[in-house]
Parts: structure tokens; C-alpha cells; sequence
């Protein structure tokens, strides 16, 4: 093989360098210089007090105290949190356990601690008593953090924390039993600031330890992620390529602010002078209409919930103003698709004769197009997010690629991205000028991806593998637990994602699936079945679904119905009656099979052979984590003996044929 073929071949091998950046990138990135020369975090304060002062920082909407503050506020209060902390005893290196929601004291308390060199161990009150005292002790915690007096009720071994822990900090009430409100805590930083705290502040170096977040446990136990100041540095200067809010740019927070990517996403919001406004996500839907945001960091489930919406009001309409909007947006879908084919903003390249024919088409659908842009998707955009969305970044997994289009035809361009709380998390995500539907984007900068195959070799283009990632996002292994830190990291810093997926020429990654996650059938075939997933939840009967059928002959799927549309078309809204209706049954299973026979490269073997209809997947019943993933470990066990069932039945059947 002579030398220019090796140097083709090479070039043909999906495996992404640290992407060359665009002219729009390092215009953005030179306007953030500012953060370049920062070791530490939480000095981002001092800059942007002298930046943006006045402008509001913080904001609850919904919480207990309902406070508002700006950045000079905002940095004055850091200063002395950290002198208070330093006064009841923490010190560089130590760790804080904070089980807390979003709020502005969260924030407070999270950058106070940073200063110190210290350490803060996160997680959200809604976790189990058993996952929140495993973190303290695991994190090895001198000090704790809660949001009110019921969070201190459900831990267990309370004489033992008080016993053996530093201080523990009510955020929302008072306590009168050695746990100090937050009051009581930040009048310890009234006091002059001591030449020892002065100079345990100066001793911060990029390296330091700034955060632990434990993975979400949807495979198990939590594992605890350190995450560096030079982890977190390096998302807060580089998100900018993804999005360049101005400064006084309305963001509204809906996600938990101790999972990865809403943190990540917040440090670099703020950084840019944005007021965060902090909900919950039973007010989004009020809340999105009065704080009209201009950026957002968002799970597929929000945008889920927001197309649900819109399609039952829709049904509410009359007949002819139902049919006239459907129509509307199939026209302006089909434009966009047909624009991005052209433009070959896509997963699939497109030949001259497509390119031809999709000209045709956004020719066709143009007029039509412009005149819903200009008199009907405005008002519609108004009513579901505001009308000032600019940048609506969505993580924590793929956006289905319906409800990808009904947004692009509406006008809204979601930047979808990939990451994992191990690379602080971001990775990857589209960029407005290359918005390829059904990726997750490019690398951010620094960043390398390659795709590896089963005898390690670095897979081509377009075929699919694990996903391996190297970058200074990426932790240096989990806390306490070296033998997973070696699973999951080489000697030269390539982080095993455990994720499946592949790469285009252009740089963007698609996500297929995870390798926890594969089904492997009794005939060997494997399924990967978060696409399959994601093309069922194009039906408008169905709310979530997972498909099951390990080691089984045949794929089978768990079905959280719409009741309101079962209730509407056969005239039933009891689940158990629903699971005895053949007719309910066999609509859903011809439906959901035609769904995955119309996909690109559908497999015969992906068809499914039954469905059981089961109660909605929620945070309350354990089934959803935090950030809206499903547990899927936790929802097979809990529906273990139907499964078993369901399977019984279709071989007593296939005796009977």
C-alpha cells in the first residue's frame, strides 16, 4: 500500500482530532478572554462584578425565599459565605455534602465553598434516605448542607451526623438543635477576613477537586465523579462556541442544578452576564410565557411534554382549524426537511438527483411556508416558549426526531448535544450554522472522539461502535474506586462512554444506543432499542415505552398508553381493562410495527410480538431519574412477572398454530 492510500484510508477512519474551529468560534472565544488566565472557578466573580455589576444574576421564582441578586450582590455574598465557612472550620480539600434544589443560596454556598479549595458532594432531595447517607459517607463529608427540616427527617443516623460532622447548614428554616439557618451561618463571615484565610485562598491551583456528583444509578450504586476546576473551566470558556448570549439574556432553569450538564450550563450562562431564573418544571409551562428566555439548557422529556401539549389542545379545536394547522405544519416540515437535504445538513449524504428533487420541493412549499412564518408560527412559538428562544440546548439524550421537526418547522432550531456527568458532561453539540437532525453535534474544542470496534480498531465513517472520548472535560477516575476507574479509563486518557454510535464526515455524531442497554435476542441478533424507542414515541398514543425481550425469541414493548386518546377511540380508561381489549391490543401492536418497518434500515427481527400496558414512568415512583431518564434496570424487575406472561402466552400460542 503506497503512501498517499494510507493517507486516504486514514482519512476515512472515524476518528475526530480536536476539530479545526470556525471564524463565528474563535470570534466568540476571543471575547471570553477574559477567563482564560483562571485557575479556579469561583474567581469568575471578581470579573463579572467589574463586568456586569448591575444586571440581575440570580432569581427563585418558585422557592421558599424567593430571592433576587446581582452580580455585585451575588459576588459580595460569595466572599462572605467563604469567610464563614473558613471560620466554623473547613478547609482545603475537605468536602461538603449538599442535598438541595435549585436556588440562589445553593449557588451561594456551592461557589463559597470552591474558594476555599474545598470540595461540595451534590444530590437532589427527591433521592432515597439510602443513596444521600451513602454519599455522605462515601464522600468522606465534614460538613453538610440541606434544603429544610424535612430533608434532615429522612436521613437516618441523625445523632451520628451531628456527632461527627464539622457544621450542618439549614438552607430554608430555623433548627434548635445545633443546626445552624442560613442566617446564623453567614453572620460567621461579618468578621474581618484572618491573613490565614487569605492565604489558604491563594494556594488554589486548575487541579483542585472542585465537585463530586454521583452518577444518576440507573446501572446500580452511585459511582462518585471528581470533577477539576480545569474540568469545569474548560466547558465555561468553550460553551461559547454552541451559544453567545448577551449579557441581561433571560435563562430560565427548570433542570436540577447538582446534575452535570444544568451546572455546566449555569457557570457558563452566568459567565455571560445572563439573569437565571430558577422554576420547577409543574410551573414551566407559566413560567416560560412571563421570563420569555433566551437560552435554555433542556431534557428531550421538556420538549416531549410541550409537543404533547400542543397536540391535545390541537384535538380541542374545531375540525377545519384542526386539518388547516396539520396541513400547515406538514408543508413547512416538508420545506425545512427538504432545505436541510440540499444543504446536506443530514445524517445520510444526498446525490445530485435528491438534491434536484428537494429543490423542487422547497420551491413548492416556499410560498405557503413564509406566509405560516410570518402569520401563524409566531403566535404559535409565543404560546409554547416565548418569543424570544434564541438557543434551546437540549442533553441528557437524542430528541425524537419528530418532535426534532416539529420545532425546526415552527422555526426553532434545538441544539442537541452528548455528554455524561464523567466529562463535566459536554462533548459534543450542534452549532446553529451546522444543525445536522438526528446528531448530537461536533466536538468542543480539545475535544477528541474516535468509534472502536470489537477488536479495538478504529471503525470508518458511518459505521457504528463504541464511543471512546479524550479531553480535558474528562475526569481522572471515580472516587474510591479504582478498579471501575481502570474499566472506563486507558493509560492515555480515552474515556469508554459505554455509549454506541458513529460519526459523519462533517464531524457530527450520532447516537444509536448504549451497550448496557442492548437487547440480545435467543437467535443472537442484537437490538439496540433507544432508536426503536424513539420512532415509536412518534405516535401520539403513546406517552413512554421500552422495549424488553433479553434472551427472549422475540422483541415485546411496555406501553404508558394515552388515555385520553384510548378513552376517545375505543371507549376505555382503565388500564386493566385496556390490557384485556384484543382490539386495543392489536391496534397498538400493528401501529407500533409499522413504525419500525417504515424506519431506514429497518431489521425484521425489530418487529415486536406483544405490548403491555402499563402506569406512566415517573420521579415519584422511582422509574425516572432526575434528569427524566428512564430506569430500565428498575422497570423490567418491577414488571418482571407480566413480561414472563406475556411470553408464556405466545408460546402456548405458536403450539396452538
Amino acid at each position: 500500500m503506497n503512501q498517499i492510500t494510507l493517507i486516504k484510508n486514514m482519512k476515512k477512519l472515524a476518528y475526530l482530532t480536536s476539530p479545526k474551529l470556525s471564524s463565528k468560534e474563535i470570534k466568540r472565544l476571543q471575547e471570553r478572554d477574559f477567563l482564560q488566565n483562571l485557575n479556579h472557578l469561583d474567581q469568575i466573580w471578581k470579573c463579572l462584578k467589574n463586568r456586569y455589576g448591575g444586571i440581575l444574576a440570580v432569581k427563585d421564582l418558585r422557592g421558599k425565599n424567593k430571592e433576587e441578586f446581582s452580580y455585585s450582590e451575588l459576588d459580595e455574598l460569595i466572599t462572605k459565605a467563604s469567610q464563614a465557612f473558613y471560620k466554623i472550620g473547613l478547609r482545603k480539600g475537605e468536602v461538603v455534602t449538599i442535598i438541595s434544589e435549585n436556588s440562589p443560596r445553593w449557588l451561594i454556598a456551592d461557589q463559597a465553598i470552591m474558594r476555599l479549595s474545598a470540595i461540595d458532594a451534590v444530590r437532589g432531595i427527591n433521592s432515597p434516605s439510602v443513596e444521600l447517607d451513602y454519599i455522605i459517607k462515601h464522600s468522606k463529608s465534614v460538613g453538610l448542607i440541606i434544603q429544610s427540616n424535612s430533608i434532615w427527617e429522612k436521613l437516618e443516623n441523625k445523632e451520628e451526623l451531628l456527632k461527627d460532622l464539622k457544621f450542618i447548614i439549614n438552607l430554608e428554616d430555623f433548627s434548635d438543635n445545633g443546626i445552624l439557618s442560613w442566617e446564623e451561618f453567614l453572620r460567621f463571615g461579618n468578621e474581618i477576613s484572618s491573613v490565614s484565610y487569605k492565604a489558604d485562598v491563594d494556594k488554589c491551583t486548575i487541579n483542585d477537586v472542585a465537585t463530586i456528583l454521583y452518577t444518576s444509578g440507573t446501572t446500580g450504586k452511585p459511582k462518585g465523579v471528581p470533577l477539576t476546576h480545569a474540568n469545569l473551566l474548560h466547558q465555561v470558556i468553550n460553551l461559547a462556541c454552541i451559544a453567545d448570549p448577551k449579557p441581561g439574556s433571560s435563562v430560565l432553569s427548570v433542570l436540577p442544578i447538582w446534575h452535570s450538564y444544568e451546572r455546566s450550563a449555569e457557570y457558563f450562562f452566568l459567565s455571560c452576564g445572563c439573569s437565571q431564573f430558577y422554576t420547577l418544571p409543574k410551573y414551566l409551562k407559566d413560567d416560560i410565557k412571563q421570563i420569555k428566555p433566551t437560552i435554555m439548557a433542556t431534557v428531550p422529556r421538556l420538549w416531549e411534554a410541550i409537543y404533547d401539549g400542543f397536540f391535545l389542545a390541537l384535538k380541542k379545536m374545531p375540525n377545519t382549524k384542526q386539518k388547516l394547522i396539520k396541513r400547515l405544519l406538514i408543508n413547512s416540515s416538508k420545506f425545512k426537511k427538504n432545505l436541510r437535504k440540499f444543504r446536506n445538513l443530514q445524517v445520510d449524504d444526498s446525490s445530485i438527483i435528491e438534491k434536484i428533487k428537494a429543490l423542487f420541493l422547497i420551491f413548492s412549499c416556499f410560498p405557503v411556508h413564509k406566509l405560516s412564518s410570518i402569520f401563524l408560527w409566531p403566535n404559535l412559538k409565543k404560546q409554547l416558549c416565548g418569543d424570544k428562544l434564541k438557543f434551546p440546548i437540549n442533553g441528557g439524550g437524542a430528541l425524537p426526531e419528530h418532535v426534532d421537526l416539529f420545532f425546526e418547522a415552527l422555526g426553532i432550531d434545538v441544539l442537541v448535544g452528548y455528554g455524561l456527568t464523567e466529562t463535566s458532561p459536554v462533548l459534543t453539540c450542534r452549532r446553529t450554522w451546522c444543525n445536522v437532525r438526528g446528531s448530537s453535534g461536533q466536538p468542543l474544542p480539545s475535544t477528541e472522539i474516535k468509534i472502536v470496534g470489537e477488536n479495538n480498531s478504529i471503525l470508518r465513517f458511518k459505521e457504528t461502535g463504541k464511543i471512546f472520548a479524550r479531553g480535558p472535560q474528562v475526569m481522572g477516575g471515580y472516587l474510591n474506586d479504582a478498579s471501575s476507574s481502570m474499566k472506563v479509563l486507558s493509560i492515555d486518557g480515552w474515556f469508554d462512554t459505554g455509549d454506541l454510535g458513529f460519526l459523519i464526515p462533517n464531524g457530527s455524531l450520532i447516537i444509536t444506543g448504549r451497550s448496557k442497554d442492548t437487547i440480545v435476542l435467543s437467535s443472537g441478533e442484537n437490538i439496540e432499542p433507544n432508536p426503536l424507542e424513539a420512532k415509536i414515541l412518534s405516535s401520539e398514543f403513546i406517552s413512554q415505552v421500552q422495549l424488553v425481550g433479553q434472551d427472549k425469541k422475540n422483541l415485546s414493548a411496555l406501553v404508558v398508553p394515552n388515555i385520553d386518546l384510548i378513552e376517545s377511540k375505543f371507549s376505555e380508561n382503565d388500564l386493566i381493562k385496556i390490557n384485556q381489549n384484543k382490539e386495543i391490543s392489536k391496534f397498538y401492536k400493528s401501529k407500533i410495527n409499522k413504525l419500525l418497518k417504515n424506519r431506514i434500515g429497518a431489521r425484521s427481527e425489530e418487529q415486536i410480538i406483544d405490548c403491555l400496558f402499563i402506569s406512566p414512568f415517573t420521579i415519584e415512583n422511582s422509574l425516572l431519574t432526575q434528569t427524566l431518564k428512564q430506569k430500565r434496570k428498575e422497570i423490567e424487575k418491577l414488571y418482571e412477572t407480566q413480561i414472563e406472561e406475556m411470553y408464556k402466552k405466545q408460546i402456548k400460542r405458536e403450539n396452538l398454530i
